[in-house]
């Protein structure tokens, strides 16, 4: 797991929420190797002694989790504006860790982890893993955007190259996009599906490297087979690390 701010650490871990991880480092009784914390401070839990009141931060087994996102949440563990985020839908959140955010509008297969660095190595574009989706579109003639998603799309400055396309025809003079991309740039399948001039109507990610949605109810979610996650490491080229 990468360094990240000690109060994020502490609320990963299930200590306290990130205010009052402050609070707690602030009032002395955060410590790393032995030193006590102070604001500002960055840490590994993984390479890292950390204490909370001289007791050891709690450990996290390794978990894996396929959630079908609904339309609305936020893909957050707190929202300023008081949305139902991801981790309301969980029933022991603590220590998991989302990957490749989906934006409010967006539903369909999240996958969270206890594990940071397969969250880092399934992010990065280096290891260019799939991510599958379908867009209810219209604003133009199905035959006309079967024809534009296969010219070069620029989307600020960068090209989007999808590993696979299809068009289909929906209903009511729309379509439907089936893509595939190596890439999670923020929103890219709206800004993409926008630069050839269409309107989104919805969109929902069916498949993250090798898990797939499949008929996961919406706002449910299932533990990943040992097949599944066996998959996942495989893909992003790390062994996994024993459990605890």
């Amino acid at each position: 797991m990468t360094e990240m701010r000690l109060q994020r650490v502490l609320a990963l871990a299930g200590v306290a929420s990130r205010r009052a991880a402050e609070e707690l480092i602030e009032a002395g009784r955060v410590k790393v190797d032995g030193r006590v914390a102070s604001i500002g401070m960055k840490a590994d839990p993984e390479r890292q002694k950390i204490t909370v009141g001289g007791r050891p931060l709690p450990t996290t087994r390794r978990r894996w989790i396929a959630f079908h996102k609904p339309l609305g949440v936020v893909t957050t563990a707190q929202d300023p504006e008081g949305r139902r985020t991801v981790f309301d839908f969980l029933d022991q959140p603590r220590g998991l860790r989302y990957v490749g955010r989906l934006d409010v509008m967006t539903t369909g297969l999240l996958l969270l982890t206890t594990d940071g660095d397969a969250v880092h190595r399934l992010t990065h574009p280096r290891f260019r893993i799939e991510r599958g989706y379908t867009a209810l579109v219209h604003g133009r003639p199905t035959e006309e955007i079967a024809a534009l998603v296969r010219q070069p799309v620029t989307v600020e400055g960068r090209p989007v190259k999808p590993v696979r396309v299809r068009v289909r025809p929906g209903n009511a003079g729309r379509s439907i996009v089936d893509v595939t991309l190596v890439e999670g740039r923020n929103r890219i399948v709206r800004k993409w599906c926008e630069a050839m001039g269409l309107k989104v109507q919805r969109l929902a990610r069916l498949s993250y490297g090798p898990v797939r949605l499949g008929d996961l109810p919406v706002g449910q979610s299932r533990l990943l087979s040992p097949h599944e996650e066996a998959a996942i490491y495989q893909a992003i080229r790390l062994k996994p690390k024993s459990e605890e």
